[in-house]
């Protein structure tokens, strides 16, 4: 508890979204007061602008084009039906049900804006002064970037929050950016029934992934009718009455809404990084156990997206959780181990990411890349192969995936594994454990799939290795 005056905690976390809960939770679990401070709803963005909307806008479209590649089947569905369950996964924007976990947990929660103003020390909205015994944690997220074209700031543009939580489907929706926010909004909405172009400066889709993956999600986007421009360029935008005017490559191009997903940057900017000596707007780099670096007395925290480390939900939820044990260990006394692979360091955001893209077809990845790999010197294999067994036979007719493994060839241990295809995103964590684990390719051999299911693509990567 804290003490009398409510203002003095062992720990304080700025921001409430997923990767503040799971800091704040386990230290609390390990027994330290803990007060956290929200300036907008519980639970963050995940859980009402990003994940968790986004993939129920997704999922309707997804089950019925599956049902279609069925002999014998057809299917329907009505596009305002999927924005009202759409609203039941963020309770019509409540976070009544977050607050009640937290006070569940013990843990103490402030509304209102929270900035750093000293040495362990948070003020709320220039009004409540916290104190931190041990440990300040700052989980506030980051925030979209607008690109600098000509006219953006004449024109209303969504943000992804705009387009997981829109009321109406545009029947015209332009979309800035072709990495993943870009790629699944313009899959949802053009089969919810807006038709769609998507603009992308780069040639390929998902540029940080297998470059196949990028070119298996173009080919579907363009398949299902998104106008998809790639090489291309938005050299500026003007109003035109409700809509929105894009000049690309000299091409003039009328939306009803334009969609920017050209990246996020870490929300620092209004923290109070200057009261510690840091720069206001930077990344936080953090060590392994989640300290901020250059900041005296290792009392500063930080995870997630403000780290710039692995801007994913899952593992800012992961990093927060190793914050939370060493917070709670230094305040019991006990030595922080910082080994990799210990209880005290984030050791996967270095070689064990997963990520999931969820258009159709979804990606799944975890670890290097080809080209990472190689970038970091490793005598690598790669193993491609078509995604061709029993299962994936039931899961479609004309079922069409692919899969890749690199191989460290130097330890004979899986470095990286890409799917991409119809429902592979429950695959990728056998993937992950294999990454994690560094489990001998020779032992991975008698990890025996199941039959018949989609998972017999490890069997035929492993057979492709070895040879015949």
């Amino acid at each position: 508890m804290s003490d009398a005056g409510g203002t003095s905690f062992d720990v304080v976390v700025i921001g409430a979204g997923a990767v503040g809960e799971n800091a704040a939770g386990y230290a609390a679990q390990a027994g330290l007061s803990v007060a956290m401070v929200e300036a907008e709803l519980v639970g963050g963005e995940c859980s009402y602008w990003a994940c968790m909307p986004s993939k129920a806008l997704l999922r309707t479209g997804h089950a019925v084009a599956a049902v279609r590649r069925l002999p014998g089947t057809t299917a329907t569905f009505d596009p305002q039906a999927v924005l009202d369950r759409r609203d039941t996964f963020t309770h019509d924007w409540d976070d009544a049900s977050q607050v009640e976990w937290a006070e569940g947990a013990g843990i103490t929660l402030l509304r209102g804006h929270a900035r750093i103003t000293g040495e362990k020390e948070v003020t709320v909205d220039g009004g409540d002064v916290l104190t931190a015994r041990h440990a300040v944690v700052v989980c506030t997220g980051s925030t979209p970037v607008t690109p600098p074209v000509e006219g953006i700031d004449t024109v209303r543009t969504w943000t992804s929050r705009d387009a997981t939580s829109a009321k109406e489907v545009p029947a015209r929706l332009g979309v800035l950016g072709g990495g993943v926010v870009g790629c699944e909004l313009a899959q949802a909405y053009q089969r919810l029934g807006s038709q769609v172009v998507l603009v992308q400066h780069g040639s390929s889709l998902l540029a940080s992934m297998e470059p196949f993956a990028g070119e298996r999600v173009a080919a579907a986007l363009r398949e299902e009718g998104v106008d998809l421009r790639l090489d291309a360029s938005l050299d500026s935008v003007a109003p035109a009455d409700d809509a929105v005017t894009m000049s690309v490559g000299g091409e003039e191009i009328t939306v009803d809404a334009l969609l920017v997903a050209t990246g996020r940057r870490p929300h620092t900017a209004d923290v109070g990084l200057d009261a510690v000596g840091l720069e206001p707007g930077t990344t936080l780099e953090v060590d392994d156990a989640g300290r901020v670096q250059g900041v005296d007395g290792g009392w500063l925290f930080a995870a997630g997206d403000v780290t710039g480390r692995a801007p994913l939900t899952h593992q800012g939820k992961y990093a927060a959780r190793i914050v939370g044990t060493v917070i709670g260990a230094v305040a019991a006394g006990e030595p922080v181990d910082p080994a990799p692979w210990s209880e005290h360091a984030a050791t996967a955001d270095h070689v064990a990411v997963p990520q999931v893209v969820f258009t159709d077809p979804e990606v799944a990845s975890v670890g290097r890349t080809e080209a990472q790999a190689r970038e970091a010197g490793l005598d690598i294999r790669v193993v491609d192969i078509p995604i061709a067994v029993g299962g994936s036979s039931l899961q479609a007719d004309g079922y069409d995936g692919a899969a890749r493994m690199i191989v460290d060839e130097a330890r004979g241990v899986l470095v990286g594994v890409t799917f991409v295809g119809q429902d592979v995103a429950e695959m990728v964590h056998a993937a992950t454990v294999a990454v994690v684990g560094e489990v001998p390719l020779h032992r991975l051999w008698h990890a025996v799939p199941a039959y018949p299911t989609m998972s017999e693509v490890w069997l035929r990567l492993l057979e492709a290795y070895r040879g015949p």
